[in-house]
């Protein structure tokens, strides 16, 4: 967060970005976070997070969608390399979440594997739909956010982990107009 807050500030420090960072990587990685983000090209993890090589494991998915090699690849950091901390990262004006939103709204399909993404924010969609708000379609973005945390946390390769606080799971959402990560479920909430 003390990385984000650098980025909205733009106090960019850039840190472990050089050849001596990558040589001292070369063998191993401990990253300090995991963080599960969409493919949103205005969000990338590692600059408003202002991390640099090594610093974080990164999936990237349209909406924060999730599957078993996702979800495969969130459980690698914590349990091959103690990585601490899983940040669920959602955003504002979410293409992936509207596109999913209006097909689901609609009764559409969408053309070919974009139908699947569509299906795995089906929840979101039905607890946006239960909660109402100005705008569904950022209800729905949240609610993927949390729903896709909580489901982590309850994994049952990572719930121990969390059961012993050597993992924390933290849903969080990027506004694209400030720059800032607002953390909405977890322990630093």
């Amino acid at each position: 967060m003390e990385g984000n807050k650098r980025w909205v500030n733009g106090n960019l420090q850039h840190p472990n970005r050089d050849p001596s960072r990558r040589q001292l990587l070369a063998q191993e990685q401990k990253p300090l976070a995991a963080v599960l983000s969409c493919i949103d090209s205005r969000v990338p993890p590692e600059l408003l997070f202002d991390t640099g090589l090594g610093d974080l494991y990164v999936m990237r998915t349209g909406g924060e969608a999730v599957g078993p090699v996702v979800t495969g690849s969130v459980e690698y950091g914590p349990t091959t390399s103690n990585t601490p901390l899983i940040v669920v990262l959602g955003h504002q004006r979410c293409g992936a979440v509207k596109a999913a939103y209006e097909s689901l709204r609609h009764g559409t399909t969408l053309p070919g594997n974009l139908q699947a993404i569509v299906e795995a924010l089906r929840p979101a969609y039905e607890q946006a739909l239960r909660e109402g708000g100005a705008d569904p379609v950022e209800t729905m973005a949240r609610a993927q956010v949390k729903l896709t945390a909580t489901d982590l946390r309850s994994n049952q390769v990572l719930a121990p982990l969390v059961g012993r606080g050597t993992l924390a799971v933290v849903g969080a959402y990027y506004s694209l107009d400030t720059g800032k990560v607002e953390v909405l479920t977890g322990p630093l909430a």
